[in-house]
């Protein structure tokens, strides 16, 4: 049954591309962390446009949102290369968890909905939530991507690992 569910979800521990450099994983991180916040007040500032009885919504606030969104790039960001290397089709799965990670962010906004926060500043936030999966899932898969296995590469692994000493220390 879990060999089903593994398969199902292509967590096969088999990757077939190399991983992507460490830099660019960096790289990538930096730029969805600045693409992000720069997402979230583009939306504050259209959403208290758009409806102005929002302005001065609590939620609105760059040290409200600023620190939230960081630390769920930052947590994304450290997925990604862990997705690289437990399953062959990493953007396939990646995608499927940013798109289930947004559904279960979008739960303490249902919540605060329910809570009596005003609809319309809530919508913003679960938008704000969509903004920063896209931003960051697009930035990670593109800039941090896994690049091919290039000739050869598949058999200096299984060589490489052929060749470590085993328990007696022979080769």
């Amino acid at each position: 049954m879990l060999s089903r569910a593994a398969s199902l979800i292509r967590l096969d521990f088999a990757p077939r591309h190399r991983q992507p450099s460490a830099w660019r994983v960096l790289l990538a991180t930096a730029a969805s962390v600045a693409g992000s916040l720069a997402a979230d007040a583009i939306l504050v500032a259209v959403g208290t446009t758009v409806f102005p009885s929002t302005k001065g919504y609590v939620h609105f606030q760059f040290s409200d949102y600023g620190k939230l969104t960081v630390i769920g790039v930052i947590i994304a960001s450290a997925a990604w290369p862990v997705t690289t290397r437990i399953t062959s089709a990493p953007r396939w799965l990646f995608l499927r968890m940013a798109i289930l990670v947004t559904l279960v962010l979008w739960l303490p906004d249902l919540y605060i909905l329910y809570l009596g926060q005003p609809a319309r500043a809530v919508a913003v936030l679960m938008v704000m939530h969509l903004a920063i999966a896209v931003v960051t899932y697009t930035l990670l898969t593109r800039v941090a991507q896994v690049r091919p296995a290039g000739r050869g590469y598949a058999t200096a692994r299984h060589a490489a690992a052929a060749n470590r000493p085993d328990a007696d220390g022979r080769a």
